[in-house]
């Protein structure tokens, strides 16, 4: 990104000034970008529409969703668990017609900066930071963490850890810290017109990330950013800085389709509820979009015999409180990781005065769980693909006594299983030998670390286990040889 030595000490020019004046005082009413799991848009959107009353668009380019809303509503979009980032909308092209040659490509994107309206988003941008400020003084602290670096030359999207809880705004004399005695108060109240001053006059800091899908475009993701992020630049007078910047600004460049946004979001969502991580630690979005593919009940008994770091549990016990969770593993590890997370989220809810989450922890065999026979509502698994975990060969022997095993505790007629896999033909294999027990409802595509993996929706028979042929257990092969017996 091109930088200029020239700087102002105002954040705005005079054209956004005034016009941020004259919207402080009103809801404004914008348009939220959100990625999303790529194949949970429906989810996502679905999700929006019950919490925020708000009807989402799915974007053409996967993994993402647009809605509008009013800016009363801002803290709630923070509390959506089926997103990963957020950004406001500065303006949207549907059908932008780039030119055949780069230098009027570019051109054109130098233009472009200037004509934008940025007056709304960028006072979405301050209020946004202005909850995650209050949060951080309920804490006795600042809630902003340090962004980790990125290459100065391939500017990319932000990929960190956060809590969706950080951005709650503190009611009026509300305070997690000790109350101030008489004369502090009008001190604090100093220190933080202070701190205000001095965040206005200071020069902001900014990057431009761009990101580009189609195969027709004659300049790169950095030719963009760099050009785009010079006029921007250039119109604000902001400072450059590709680490500890203030403002990201995002060109999504998805074929014809054009986005220009302010990220709302320093750190990505999907990490929330997770503080031990393992070697394959499910994001928590992905594992809300898998329990929501199920629609948990109230009272239904749901299970993840695979629990790895214990999200699924933990995203579905903190979504779905009148649900009961059980997270197994035949890992010491896995379930010492799990504990950790339960126990960190229970002290969270018990900091907030809230009742204590409906999970519990077992270690245990997934071939012979210690569940009686159709005692299990729901089952909710990641399984291993056969790549950091596992192997590809042992899954075949895996992947059937598994889905049975699975099937003797779940109830028959009402039961249901989601299950992700990336290894699509060994499931495949396994799952239809198990025409008796289960049937395979519909599947999820989606992207996981860069691999191809499905979500599968399964339903329980109602057939009683015990009495089809593929709930018998084949034998253990006697050997035929003395070289096989050896």
């Amino acid at each position: 990104m091109s930088t200029f030595s020239e700087s102002c000490g105002e954040n705005l020019c005079p054209e956004e000034e005034n016009t941020s004046s004259a919207n402080e005082g009103r809801d404004l009413t914008v348009t939220i970008g959100a990625t999303v799991p790529t194949g949970f848009e429906p989810t996502a959107a679905e999700e929006v529409r019950q919490k925020i009353g708000a009807d989402a668009r799915i974007s053409k380019d996967r993994g993402r969703i647009y809605f509008q809303i009013a800016t009363d509503k801002l803290a709630l979009v923070h509390h959506l668990k089926s997103v990963d980032n957020l950004f406001v909308i500065v303006q949207e092209f549907e059908n932008y017609e780039f030119k055949d040659s780069k230098e009027d490509v570019m051109s054109d994107f130098q233009q472009l900066a200037p004509q934008l309206p940025w007056s709304d988003a960028l006072e979405v941008w301050r209020m946004n930071n202005s909850l995650k400020k209050r949060r951080g003084r309920r804490r006795g602290g600042n809630s902003s963490k340090p962004k980790p670096g990125k290459g100065e030359d391939a500017p990319v999207p932000a990929t960190e850890e956060g809590d969706a809880a950080d951005l709650i705004p503190a009611e009026k004399g509300q305070s997690d810290a000790p109350q101030a005695e008489e004369g502090e108060g009008d001190q604090a109240g100093n220190l933080e017109k202070e701190a205000a001053e001095d965040e206005a006059n200071k020069t902001l800091k900014f990057r431009v990330t761009c990101n580009r899908a189609g195969d027709k475009h004659c300049f790169t993701s950095n030719d963009a950013a760099r050009d785009f992020g010079g006029a921007v630049q250039e119109f604000f007078q902001w400072k450059a800085d590709m680490t500890k910047f203030d403002v990201e600004v995002l060109l999504n460049i998805h074929y014809s389709e054009v986005v220009v946004g302010i990220a709302l979001t320093e750190e990505s969502l999907h990490r929330r509820n997770i503080t031990h991580f393992g070697p394959t630690t499910l994001r928590s979005t992905l594992a809300y979009g898998m329990l929501s593919l199920c629609n948990p009940q109230v009272s239904d008994v749901i299970i993840d015999p695979m629990c790895g770091t214990g999200a699924i549990p933990v995203e579905g016990s903190i979504e779905w409180q009148h649900s009961f969770f059980i997270a197994g593993d035949n890992n010491d590890m896995a379930v010492s990781r799990t504990v950790n997370n339960v126990n960190h989220i229970q002290k969270r809810s018990q900091d907030a005065g809230s009742a204590p989450l409906s999970v519990d922890t077992v270690q245990w065999d997934l071939c012979h769980l210690p569940m009686r026979t159709s005692s299990v509502d729901i089952i909710v698994t990641d399984m291993p693909f056969g790549k950091r975990m596992g192997s590809r060969k042992k899954n075949w022997d895996l992947y059937p006594s598994c889905l049975r095993e699975m099937a003797r505790v779940c109830r028959p007629g009402t039961g249901k299983a989601v299950l992700l896999t990336q290894d699509k033909k060994c499931f495949s294999k396994a799952i239809s030998r198990m025409g008796g027990l289960w049937r395979r409802v519909h599947t999820v595509w989606v992207n996981v670390g860069g691999l191809v993996a499905g979500v599968y929706v399964l339903k329980r028979t109602g057939s009683v286990y015990g009495t089809t042929p593929e709930d018998v257990r084949p034998p253990q092969e006697a050997p035929n040889s003395g070289k096989d017996e050896q």
